[in-house]
């Protein structure tokens, strides 16, 4: 009789016994073609780093003699839907912004309309494994526990054309097409960038952020109902807010509700996220003369700061970046104050030590405009798939999530970077 071959269990992952080998098959997966550049992922030594900070989080490894050659993350956490109209009894429908009964504004007074969701990320098959349905059997396993768990959806971030990817969720797993929002990436300089005189940066407390955002973000699509667990986190470098010069002071601010009650014309908001204390990039096989080239960069960068000349980091070595989310704000000069935030957010990396500054907004955001970032570095269009999970949940009032159409925004969770 032939030799029987190995099976392939699938299991929670054991820090003690399996981390070694963990880290040995990230390495092999992230080594891109030969003479191409590839992207390395250092997870300093915590293979569940990328999950640990999320409410419920899993890691499976898929084992196969005394080899891992798979494994998969997975988190969860409840997030907003949709919106409907409030019918509190005790408060009209409306969202009063001013006191004044002469200047009263009849706002539809929207409230978010939640559910438990389930994210997927770092899937890996060993390379000399792939398609033999190892990747399909990490999934579903993981699946079974966001099912114990109580979870209605499950959604999973690719890029676009990793055609194995998309396969896998679309055509194997069940999982359509659900949004596409953009990666913007933009390197930070040698230089410091200059924020406008326009705009003052005012540092919010976590309870003054907590507050905005749940009052004027809440019901954006995936906001995360523990908001307040994000801000607090060691993480979270702070939550600022760009104003026009003149209407407000960080020395004098009075607080938000005495800002909300009476804001400025226009106004925005972001929140950074540090991922440096997390894991490093890398970027791998750069030929010699690209190496010379941004190095060369760097140099005149640092000799003539005055000059604000682009800049390449070092990515040929580990380097962290800060992520910012929570991006929002309003008004008609509103992409401005963003790009004043995202100015204020570079110099902060630059302090920092770090590569790049990234985020991830809806494609069709308004506010993307304000981002500033290099075109070769980012993604115009990610893929998020998404899959409804169990048939027995009530459609409630946004009815089947995998079918609603796009907002203007997205709320990111830096959590899931």
């Amino acid at each position: 009789m032939g030799e029987q071959p190995e099976t392939v269990v699938v299991r929670q992952f054991d820090a003690h016994k399996d981390r070694e080998r963990v880290e040995a098959m990230e390495k092999i997966c992230e080594v891109g073609p030969s003479g191409k550049l590839s992207l390395f992922t250092d997870l300093m030594g915590d293979p569940i780093c990328r999950v640990r900070h999320s409410p419920a989080f899993l890691m499976l490894v898929a084992e196969k003699g005394q080899e891992i050659v798979g494994m998969i993350r997975g988190c969860i956490k409840t997030v907003t839907c949709g919106k409907k109209l409030s019918r509190n009894v005790n408060k009209p429908p409306y969202l009063n912004i001013n006191d004044d009964a002469e200047t009263f504004q009849a706002t539809p007074r929207y409230v978010p309309v939640c559910t438990k969701v389930a994210y997927i990320l770092g899937l890996r098959v060993s390379p000399s494994q792939r398609r033999m349905g190892i990747g399909l059997k990490l999934v579903q396993r993981m699946e079974e526990w966001f099912r114990t768990n109580g979870v209605e959806y499950s959604y999973i971030a690719t890029e676009n054309d990793n055609l194995a990817s998309v396969t896998l969720f679309t055509d194997k797993c069940g999982y359509s097409r659900f949004r596409t929002p953009s990666i913007l990436v933009n390197p930070v300089y040698a230089h410091r960038e200059k924020v406008s005189r326009k705009v003052t940066i005012i540092p919010l407390n976590s309870d003054d952020a907590e507050s905005l955002y749940r009052r004027r973000f809440a019901t954006t699509e995936f906001f995360p109902r523990d908001i307040d667990s994000i801000l607090k986190n060691k993480l979270s470098l702070g939550t600022f807010l760009a104003v026009p010069s003149g209407s407000y002071l960080a020395e004098t601010w009075p607080g938000l509700d005495r800002f909300l009650s009476d804001p400025p014309e226009s106004w925005a908001v972001l929140s950074v996220w540090n991922c440096k204390d997390v894991f490093t990039l890398e970027v791998r096989g750069a030929s010699r003369v690209k190496r010379t080239l941004a190095k060369t960069t760097r140099i005149v960068d640092r000799a003539l700061p005055f000059l604000r000349l682009p800049s390449i980091p070092n990515f040929f070595r580990p380097f962290g970046f800060h992520f910012l989310y929570g991006l929002g704000g309003e008004g008609p000069e509103a992409v401005k104050m963003v790009k004043a935030l995202c100015g204020f957010a570079h110099n902060l990396a630059k302090e920092h030590g770090c590569g790049v500054v990234a985020t991830e907004v809806s494609s069709r955001d308004p506010l993307k405009l304000g981002i500033p970032h290099w075109k070769m570095l980012s993604c115009d269009e990610d893929l998020w798939c998404i899959k409804r999970l169990g048939e027995d949940y009530s459609d409630g009032s946004v009815g089947d999530w995998t079918k609603s159409p796009p907002g203007w925004s997205i709320f990111v969770d830096p959590r899931e970077v």
